[in-house]
């Protein structure tokens, strides 16, 4: 057989010989910017010479502090065809956070995105690693302690094309931090070979199954997971992709899905959910709209089947992690509308995955337990950047720190998180299993339930509730709704509403701020 190194390069390579007209649509303000893949796979090529021409090595890292636009898609590829290493940092974590990170990751460069250069300059005074800026999105740079240019500017004045691959499959492509709602974030490094049989197990027929025929809205940030692995996914298969940019307004997304005739959109509920109220209010609809893909934050059944009847999509639900590249599990796209079920589906060809008990020993039974989840395959973490010490068990499977139930045909339930489980009076009592109730309300946007101190008992839960909009919600409808579904001990002690649940850029409910802001919310 002919050698042939699995390179993330190859995928814009192949979009731009292939289907050379087909366009990468970018929102930037009230206007968008329109790219075919013939043009994008030459300015990033022009872009990867100016890199090289400045310096920079195979393996060096260029953080980017920016959004889904074509600008940091070029910037992504630029980087990854040469070798370099993609670290997209989260805008929507602290100052002192993303210090650390670039820190950690020794970034050379970064590139800045549209309305963040105000915080990139508090980053900077404190990582003397960073040499350089890029400025994206075709703002003017501010004034700044590093050398600066705008992109455009610096592909016009040092850009020439560079030979794309050539290096071992094995090298670092991108590095993504997790979002840290449990505990600190922790850096996760892809290879190529890593992303790219991620893609081609996210295209399987039982999966993400894109096709020429898309026009695919890409509403989750490249900064988590390589925005789920879509902006390879989609010029793999020459799709019309679209990007959103800062904004995940409601408006915003239904105007684009309007204007571009989107197929297939990907991100978390809240954003879909957002739309259905949007549409309900204006008696809207959105006929080319087929699939929905929601990931990174459990939405009850209830919730989903009414996005499906509002918007006439199907919903796919699907789990995750950074660790995995991300997709571990998602629902077939043949699954019929207003059946969303509770599970996330299975793993598609490429991931294996097992349950232990509290031991780490592999469970007799897979099918009708709940255990301990682990995870193998080639595009899962065999550890953290940086952090020296194993992450994979005898057999390589990666904890994954959930507790999942797998049914007999084989598809995964998240029965809940490890760390969140709350010890009461030395007995177990899981949070997911409140949620899930209560959560199935229709007043109930937003649920989570977290651990108080207690001198008695060690700990007790707090249930903390988000309502819907134009619903009203009292602690009683909760507590009733409860009652008799959990052991009584397990009722929280208290409920507190809050008008906006704390999110991370995943879309996940940010427990751990919730537990260090538990004082303010009493």
């Amino acid at each position: 057989m002919q050698p042939y190194s699995l390179t993330v390069d190859k995928f814009l390579d192949h979009a731009a010989k292939w289907h050379p007209a087909a366009e990468v649509i970018s929102a930037i303000g009230p206007g968008s910017q329109r790219i075919t893949y013939a043009r994008l796979r030459e300015r990033a090529a022009r872009l990867s010479g100016a890199l090289l021409d400045r310096g920079l090595q195979l393996g060096d890292r260029i953080g980017t502090l920016a959004w889904n636009t074509e600008d940091h898609l070029t910037l992504a590829y630029a980087a990854m065809g040469v070798g370099l290493v993609c670290h997209t940092l989260n805008p929507r974590l602290s100052i002192a956070h993303l210090a650390a990170i670039v820190n950690q990751a020794g970034d050379r460069w970064i590139a800045v995105g549209a309305g963040l250069q105000p915080m990139l300059h508090e980053i900077l005074p404190l990582c003397a690693c960073v040499e350089a800026v890029l400025i994206l999105d075709d703002e003017s740079a501010d004034p700044a302690p590093r050398q600066a240019w705008a992109l455009t500017d610096f592909i016009d004045r040092f850009g020439r094309p560079a030979a794309w691959g050539g290096f071992d499959e094995q090298s670092a492509a991108g590095l993504c931090y997790t979002s840290g709602t449990v505990g600190d974030p922790r850096g996760v490094l892809y290879t190529h070979r890593s992303n790219y049989l991620h893609t081609l197990r996210s295209l399987q027929a039982d999966a993400v199954a894109l096709t020429a025929d898309d026009t695919v809205l890409i509403a989750v940030p490249l900064f988590h997971a390589n925005g789920w692995g879509l902006p390879f996914a989609v010029p793999a298969v020459g799709a019309r992709m679209v990007l959103p940019g800062r904004s995940m307004e409601p408006s915003h997304l239904r105007t684009l899905i309007e204007q571009e005739s989107i197929t297939v959109a990907a991100g978390v509920p809240t954003v879909w959910l957002g739309l259905v109220d949007l549409l309900e209010a204006d008696g809207a609809h959105l006929p080319s709209l087929q699939r929905i893909i929601v990931g990174g934050l459990h939405c009850p059944d209830t919730l989903l089947h009414r996005v499906e009847e509002r918007l006439g999509v199907q919903v796919q639900t699907s789990w995750g992690m950074t660790e995995l590249s991300p997709l571990g599990t998602i629902t077939p796209p043949r699954t019929k509308p207003g059946s969303v079920p509770r599970a996330s589906g299975r793993p598609p060809m490429g991931l294996d995955l097992k349950l232990v008990d509290a031991d780490g020993a592999t469970l007799p039974s897979q099918r009708g337990v709940v255990g301990r989840l682990r995870v193998r395959g080639p595009s899962v973490a065999e550890g953290y950047f940086g952090d020296p010490s194993p992450a994979l068990d005898s057999e390589g499977y990666l904890d994954t720190g959930d507790l999942a139930l797998i049914d007999a045909a084989g598809n995964l339930t998240i029965a809940g998180r490890v760390k969140d489980l709350i010890k009461s009076g030395g007995e177990w009592i899981n949070p997911k299993e409140m949620e899930d109730i209560v959560g199935s309300l229709p007043s109930v946007a937003l649920v989570a339930v977290i651990p108080r101190a207690d001198e008695k008992w060690g700990e007790r839960p707090v249930l903390v509730v988000e309502g819907q909009r134009g619903h009203a919600l009292t602690e009683q409808l909760i507590l009733e709704a409860l009652r008799g579904k959990v052991p009584d001990w397990w009722l929280p002690d208290q409920v507190v509403f809050m008008e906006r649940m704390p999110l991370a850029a995943t879309g996940k409910i940010d427990k751990r701020k919730l537990r260090d802001g538990l004082e303010a919310l009493q």
